[in-house]
């Protein structure tokens, strides 16, 4: 985009023509679906690892705004509040393990936190042996969207695992072998009903619950990002140590705008059009450039700099702060967790800035934009951790 100054061009992908979309224009013609649909758009190499096949993500219409109500109701400000409380507690829990080692690195462990928050919180039963590698399968089919080669088959082959898991459980469930309770995500998809009335087969259950899952483990990202945040900019820790729940909120996004997660999301157009005179035809697959609206100058005052401050007063575009997808979630692709991936970063942050000293050694800090998702090389190593008193 800088380089042709434009927030439109065309482009080659996988042996396709593409065109390349950014900024709030461009985000609300993309999120506009008179005019584009998601179904096509997620290669099958990114339903096998990241979303599942043919889950929420991919579907259009009447059906995809009957799934997202499912998920809309399990994303609540009640069990945004429950899930940060689980995150609060199990990280506090965490202080004497961390105490006794030399070192721990964040990402690692707040993968696990997550895993085991997100388990308990849903209703799934997990065995204390069994989170460290469940929060691995998790993580490699996020690491896995824009990878090929190992990276990917890892992905995949964590994808197969998990699936098998969860159908499992979903059948217990259904067969009254597992108890769930009223409200929880894990019965409310397993008993879910499509439009015709017709129950979700049993994987297809899997790959929604697993949709609610993952995304909950994958914001040790966000975690991650933040403690660098911390890092890099040692004077938010007074304003955040004055526990002002509005800087803390401020700051939470300014990470997901500032640092780099989902890089871009793809749609294809739904009909033939011309906008700024470019020429849609149907079919063609379409690339809105997330990072590059976050960082866009127009929308964002220095918008590589990092300034938590930007948000007090924000008038709440859900076009041109597109971390998680842009427009209504309730209404299109825009991702419902977005409330949950706030709530637990406030309650990370918190943890980190007032219940432990903590030191930063020497190491890579540094993290790749041609890697997706990217993340500190080092996964954030801490050292010599105390509680504070």
């Amino acid at each position: 985009m800088n380089r042709y100054k434009t927030d439109l061009f065309e482009a080659r992908l996988l042996g396709q023509k593409v065109i390349c979309l950014a900024g709030e224009e461009g985000a609300r013609l993309f999120y506009d679906q008179d005019f584009f649909q998601r179904n096509g758009a997620a290669p099958k190499r990114v339903q096998k690892t990241l979303f599942g096949e043919n889950a929420v993500q991919t579907m259009d219409g009447d059906a995809h705004t009957h799934r997202k109500l499912l998920f809309m109701s399990l994303m609540t400000p009640p069990h945004q509040q429950r899930l940060a409380k689980l995150t609060r507690e199990q990280f506090r829990a965490s202080i004497p393990r961390w105490t006794n080692q030399q070192k721990v690195t964040l990402f690692e462990e707040a993968k696990q936190i997550l895993c085991r928050i997100a388990c308990h919180w849903s209703g799934v039963p997990l065995k204390e042996s069994e989170i460290k590698r469940r929060a691995d399968d998790f993580s490699d089919m996020v690491d896995a969207f824009g990878a090929v080669g190992p990276r990917h088959w890892k992905g995949r082959r964590a994808r197969i695992r998990s699936e098998e898991w969860i159908i499992e459980i979903i059948e217990n469930v259904r067969s009254g072998k597992l108890t769930s309770a009223q409200g929880s995500a894990i019965h409310e998809i397993a008993f879910h009903k499509n439009l015709d009335g017709s129950q979700l087969d049993a994987r297809m259950a899997a790959v929604e619950l697993i949709n609610v899952l993952r995304p909950i483990v994958a914001i040790a990202t966000f975690i991650t990002f933040s403690a660098l945040a911390l890092h890099e900019h040692p004077e938010t820790k007074d304003k955040l140590e004055k526990e002002d729940s509005g800087y803390l909120e401020m700051f939470s996004h300014e990470v997901r705008r500032y640092y780099p997660f989902g890089p871009f999301v793809g749609a294809r157009a739904k009909k033939d059009f011309t906008w700024k005179e470019a020429e849609f035809k149907e079919g063609m697959l379409v690339i809105l450039d997330m990072y590059g609206t976050n960082h866009d100058p127009r929308l964002w005052n220095e918008p590589n700099d990092f300034k938590p401050e930007r948000f007090k007063g924000w008038d709440g575009n859900l076009f041109s702060f597109i971390p998680q997808g842009g427009g209504d979630p309730s209404k299109g692709h825009r991702c419902p967790g977005e409330g949950i991936t706030v709530e637990i970063m406030k309650a990370s942050i918190d943890f980190l800035v007032n219940d432990i000293h903590y030191e930063i050694p020497e190491q890579d800090l540094s993290f790749p934009l041609d890697q997706v998702p990217s993340l500190p090389e080092s996964g954030l190593i801490m050292a010599n951790i105390r509680e504070k008193k």
